[in-house]
Order: structure tokens, then C-alpha cells, then sequence
């Protein structure tokens, strides 16, 4: 009796240790595509995406604030964390779903949000991203309308600062407002203009 519950405590720890394991399946991307709320609906909800978080990156400040990042003093770009199972979903697959959610041609803002707050960019987190991105990119320019156009950056991440709650999921907390927003930035007429029926959007 006593060497089966010794076997089950050693089977209980070797669970325990496991579940770290488990959890660190995931893997992160982050990508700047002007504002937060549109990128991180973009990402949120597609099959094997656990979580897109709306953030802060790229910049100099420490922990800014929304009122921080939107004066442009910061060197930050609103932008989304986008926390993924690889198993479902794969990086080259965000990279697509990226690309046909941003103007590529536009390097000074995105849409309607103008500033380097609301620059594109993809921010890559090891050099396999790097290559992925840039891969992405390359593809994209055998196109002759993309050819030596797009102003989307490919840079390194640095320290992402998750934004404010009240900016969280802000599309389903205030939809009214998210989906005024989105037409009077003319978001989706300028997505359909560049991607056309391969344009993203607002699900």
C-alpha cells in the first residue's frame, strides 16, 4: 500500500513539473499596424490565437500611458501582442492575416491616425521571425504594385507594455463606438483598395 501512494505522489510531482511545460507552449508575436483596437480584432478570435493583448512598443518610455503614446513624445507604436499555439496556428499564417489588415504602403501612420505612434510594423522576437517576416515581405514585392513600396518596418521587439484596461477588447466592450471609428477612418475602403477581396477587416 505504501509504494502505491509513494507511486502516486511521484506521478502527482511529475504532473506539477509538467504544467510549466504545458503552458510555455504558446508563442508570442507583436506587430504595429496604427491603432491597437483594430490590430488586436484583427488577431482575436482566429483559430489557434490564445490572446491579443493591445500594447505599447518600440519606444523609450517606461510603462507610458495612452496619453503619453498618442502625443508622439515616446517612440512608442500602439500595437498588438498576439499570443498564439504554433500547433494551430503558425507565424507565416499572422504574417498574412497582418499584411491584409495594414496599408503597406504607408510608413507615417496608418489610415486616419497619422504620427509614428501609428507606424507599421512587425516586430519579431527571434531571429526565425526575422526571417519569416522578411520572407513575407519579399513575396509581397514580386507583386509589381508592392515592388520597392512597402514601408511596413521589420524591426527587433523590444519591452511591450500592455495599454490600459479600458482599451482592452475595446471592439466588443464598446462596439458602437469601435465599428464609428473604423468607418470614419475609412479603414476598410482603404483596405479593400489596396487588398481587395483578400482585404481584412472587422469580423
Amino acid at each position: 500500500m505504501r509504494s502505491i501512494r509513494i507511486a502516486s505522489l511521484a506521478m502527482l510531482v511529475l504532473l506539477a513539473a509538467a504544467l510549466p511545460a504545458l503552458a510555455d507552449d504558446t508563442q508570442t508575436a507583436i506587430f504595429a499596424g496604427g491603432c491597437f483596437w483594430c490590430e488586436e480584432s484583427a488577431f482575436d478570435g482566429l483559430p489557434g490565437v490564445v490572446a491579443a493583448i493591445s500594447g505599447y512598443t518600440g519606444g523609450h518610455t517606461k510603462d507610458p500611458s495612452y496619453e503619453e503614446v498618442s502625443s508622439g513624445t515616446t517612440g512608442h507604436a500602439e500595437s498588438s501582442k498576439v499570443v498564439f499555439d504554433p500547433k494551430k496556428v503558425t507565424y507565416e499564417k499572422l504574417l498574412d492575416v497582418y499584411w491584409h489588415n495594414v496599408d503597406p504602403f504607408d510608413g507615417d501612420g496608418q489610415f486616419c491616425d497619422r504620427g509614428s505612434q501609428y507606424r507599421p510594423a512587425i516586430f519579431y522576437l527571434d531571429e526565425t521571425q526575422k526571417k519569416a517576416a522578411e520572407a513575407s515581405k519579399r513575396k509581397l514585392e514580386e507583386d509589381p504594385k508592392f515592388k520597392g513600396k512597402i514601408a511596413v518596418q521589420i524591426v527587433a521587439a523590444s519591452a511591450f507594455y500592455p495599454a490600459e484596461e479600458y482599451y482592452q477588447d475595446y471592439c466588443k466592450k464598446k462596439p458602437t463606438n469601435y465599428n464609428l471609428y473604423r468607418y470614419g477612418c475609412r479603414r476598410d475602403a482603404r483596405l479593400k483598395a489596396v487588398w481587395g477581396d483578400a482585404a481584412g477587416g472587422h469580423k
